[in-house]
């Protein structure tokens, strides 16, 4: 019986397909809809409690650094409108002297007694909120030697600040950072984030 019913269901299936042709001008018509982000929370189910602790520790190293992320990118952006104007050269370079000057009379205390991880976390989430990497910005503005300087002592110490952020690949970081009310700039496009667990 189940048989017979199955064989009907694919007869009105192919029939109904069949019966409706499309004309050509109906072919090349694509409806786009633009929906609103829906936020759905739940309990975090965890695979392990090694995954837990990973997913808080990453947590607390990234709120740890999220001042100096969000300092980082102010300034950057301030540097991009103050010298995108057609500034000189030499103004350019001094105005970026005297900022550097600034934050490390403010910050250099803190960001040494950094970890090696929370430095990591603190290089991709500029490169995360910038879109540009670290070498690209080093480059633009204290110019290629001090770049290629800091590149070399990245790879030396396990990390490489040429690579572009990759959203994909930062899935728990994703998470954080969505939780912590930090979306996914507009530059990388409209991604859908899956759970790491």
């Amino acid at each position: 019986m189940k048989f017979f019913f199955s064989i009907a269901v694919i007869l009105l299936c192919l029939g109904g397909r069949s019966s409706t042709a499309q004309t050509p001008q109906a072919a090349d018509t694509l409806l786009h809809v633009t929906m609103d982000t829906v936020l759905i929370k739940a309990q975090r189910a965890w695979a392990n409690d090694t995954v837990r602790y990973r997913y808080n520790q990453t947590k607390y190293y990234v709120t740890t650094v999220l001042p100096y992320v969000n300092e980082a990118v102010k300034l950057y952006n301030e540097l991009e409108t103050r010298t995108g104007d057609g500034a000189g050269r030499k103004e350019r370079r001094a105005f970026v002297k005297n900022r550097e000057a600034e934050l490390k009379q403010r910050f250099n205390a803190e960001i040494k007694g950094l970890n090696e991880t929370q430095g990591v976390l603190l290089v991709k989430l500029v490169a995360r909120q910038t879109g540009m990497n670290i070498y690209d910005m080093l480059q633009e503005y204290k110019g290629g030697l001090a770049a290629t300087k800091w590149l070399a002592w990245g790879r030396l110490n396990g990390f490489n600040l040429g690579r572009k952020y990759n959203p994909d690949n930062e899935i728990m970081l994703e998470n954080i950072m969505e939780e912590l009310g930090y979306p996914l700039p507009g530059f990388y496009g409209q991604r859908q984030i899956i759970s790491s667990n």
